[in-house]
């Protein structure tokens, strides 16, 4: 076993087409998520210990949970298990994507602590190893894992890699508090109920915009079936949709399950005066720039 830290970064996703079908018998509902990794990122550094413990540094600490819920420290035992090993680790994350805003943070963690792990322990997992532990933690992890650019079918878990021509600038607006994934998607039920929902697809449109690069196309073509419940639930989004618009957003969405807002921008220049204004607006309680696509866990060092 390796006695070295071994430290990964993972980023942040945005969901740029969230198509949402019925709910299925076991509760979920199939999806066709078109995912992008952005450049905010989260790092998590394992070390050897005698018991698994979890630290969290960064915006928002205090939210994390850091007990045996935390999607981290299920990676951790999920691997030991399969490898026989004692998930004896002391893991810490330094936060800073949004908590329980909509961008897979705890999936991050949960992805990259499965691949620093799987470094510090040497397991040797195959990624296809890694991908089924991921796709056993939850929808979003097997994403945060790979980065890029995919394609999410099933409950988003199954993952197709999409080619993109070129950098997006985004700026993502972070409201107070968080929404709860469970809480939306019921309200999705709620709004839906009665009604013929289609089955989940990808836009032909959307894809070729992020193929060709072209920021303008992917800007019209930007959905997500969640919003209404999202807004249902916290109706002060509208309000920081209008402003990130007005201040010249070529579109503006709620990424995944919300209350983070994601604004698409011209360019760099534009990122930071959207960010500004969304901050001058005070319908937010931070606005940080970023790119897509983003390398997804990546190791920094051992």
């Amino acid at each position: 076993m390796s006695t070295t830290a071994v430290t990964v970064r993972v980023p942040a996703k945005v969901n740029v087409r969230l198509a949402v079908g019925a709910a299925r018998p076991d509760g979920f509902h199939d999806l066709a998520n078109v995912f992008l990794a952005v450049s905010l990122y989260d790092e998590i550094t394992v070390t050897p210990a005698d018991t698994l413990r979890i630290t969290c540094s960064g915006p928002d600490a205090d939210q994390v949970p850091l007990d045996a819920t935390n999607l981290a420290a299920r990676a951790a035992v999920r691997l030991a298990e399969r490898h026989g090993v004692a998930p004896g680790v002391h893991i810490h994350i330094a936060k800073d994507i949004p908590v329980a805003g909509g961008m897979a943070g705890g999936s991050a963690d949960g992805a990259g602590a499965l691949l620093a792990c799987d470094a510090l322990w040497r397991t040797g997992a195959s990624r296809e190893e890694l991908l089924e532990i991921c796709a056993e933690l939850g929808s979003d992890v097997p994403f945060s894992l790979v980065g890029g650019a995919a394609l999410g079918t099933g409950r988003g878990e199954r993952l197709t890699p999409l080619e993109v021509g070129g950098t997006f600038h985004w700026v993502f607006a972070v409201a107070d508090g968080g929404l709860s994934t469970p809480a939306v998607y019921a309200e999705f039920d709620r709004l839906t109920a009665g009604a013929d929902v289609p089955a989940p697809a990808a836009s032909p449109a959307l894809l070729d915009a992020l193929r060709t690069g072209d920021a303008g196309a992917l800007a019209g073509a930007l959905a997500n079936d969640l919003q209404p419940a999202a807004l249902s639930l916290r109706p002060s989004l509208a309000g920081t949709l209008a402003a990130g618009t007005a201040a010249g957003a070529l579109a503006g969405l709620v990424s995944g399950s919300g209350p983070t807002t994601a604004f698409l921008v011209k360019d760099e220049e534009a990122a930071h005066t959207v960010a500004g204004a969304l901050l001058a607006s005070g319908t937010c309680r931070t606005a940080r720039p970023a790119m897509s696509p983003a390398p997804g866990a990546t190791l920094l060092g051992r």
